[in-house]
This record gives C-alpha cells, sequence and structure tokens, in this order.
C-alpha cells in the first residue's frame, strides 16, 4: 500500500487492523481502526521522518439485493436512485483494501516537519538552520552596489553634507553666492 508523494506507507509494511463487523438490515457495518507507521521527508529541511499512524475507519458494505432501508430492491419503488456511498458484497466478501487506502491517505499530513519548530534550510546555500541557527548572509542589491562604493570613499562631513538636509549656514552661504 505505498503512497507516492512526500510522506506515506512503505509498500508491504505491516498494517494492524482491529475491526468490528456488524450485520445490519442493508448489509454489513465495518467499523476498525488501523495502526501503520510512515515515512517521508520534512517539507522543511529533508530530513528523514517517521510517523504512526493510528486511524479510524467506518463503511457500510450492502447486500446486493436490498435498497437503503433494508427491502428487496424488487419491492423497492422504480424510481429510488441508487445510493452511491453503499458498497456491494460480493459472494458475502468485501474487500477493504480501498477502505484502507482512503483512510490512510487522509490521515497523512500534508506538509510532515520533522519537528514542529523546524528552521528549514537556507535558501541562498541550503545549510540546515537547524544545526546552525546563527547562520546568515549579508544580503547585497547589486542595484545599490556602486552607490555603496561612492559613500565608502566620502569622509563622515562630505556624508553629512549629502544626506540631503541643508544646514542653516549652508542656506546662508547658497543665498550670498545668488545675489553675487
Amino acid at each position: 500500500m505505498g503512497v507516492e508523494g512526500v510522506i506515506g506507507v512503505p509498500e508491504g509494511a505491516p498494517i494492524d487492523i482491529d475491526l468490528r463487523l456488524e450485520s445490519v438490515m442493508e448489509g454489513v457495518l465495518v467499523t476498525g481502526t488501523a495502526r501503520a507507521s510512515a515515512e517521508g521527508e520534512c517539507v522543511r529541511c529533508l530530513e528523514p521522518v517517521e510517523l504512526e499512524l493510528d486511524v479510524d475507519f467506518q463503511e457500510m458494505f450492502s447486500y446486493p439485493d436490498s435498497d437503503d432501508r433494508g427491502r428487496s430492491r424488487a419491492a423497492a419503488d422504480e424510481e429510488a436512485e441508487d445510493d452511491e456511498d453503499m458498497i456491494p458484497l460480493e459472494d458475502g466478501m468485501f474487500d477493504l483494501e480501498p477502505v484502507l487506502r482512503d483512510a490512510v491517505v487522509l490521515a497523512l499530513p500534508m506538509q510532515p516537519v520533522c519537528r514542529e519548530d523546524c528552521a528549514g534550510l537556507c535558501s541562498e546555500c541550503g545549510a540546515n538552520l537547524n544545526e546552525n541557527p546563527d547562520h546568515h548572509h549579508d544580503a547585497v542589491d547589486i542595484r545599490w552596489a556602486a552607490l555603496q562604493g561612492l559613500a565608502g570613499s566620502l569622509g563622515t562631513d562630505e556624508k553629512d553634507n549629502m544626506s540631503g538636509k541643508a544646514s542653516d549656514g549652508d542656506v546662508r552661504s547658497a543665498a550670498e553666492k545668488q545675489e553675487k
């Protein structure tokens, strides 16, 4: 019962099943619990993940010659629709594999993680952030690299004057230059 994807129950792996079979008017009501081990990878850090699944399921297997009210189909109204949720018994037997597969697949997590606080991988270099939580990269935007070089070459006094804030002395000296 292998499942394709990030996590699944390996093919051929044992599944423990506890079943209760009840004979009812419509057929056989199967109620049970399945226990299995699922394996896969953490979606954040790609480390192996193993989960224990405990899945409850219930399914009605109907007698082929009865409707959903336990009456013979021959005696049922001709206009009554067949119930799509009812799975027919075939020669007094039922196939539990599709029911188990559906129950187990629905119990699998969509995004399995190795632990709830998994930090994942660095998007720059792929380093595991769980092993090195202080890992970081200095972000340099190449569009601003030329300006950073220019800012590094200017002295601190020049940087202050380049900031766009004019002091009173700067305004006065500009006004004097315009008068001349």
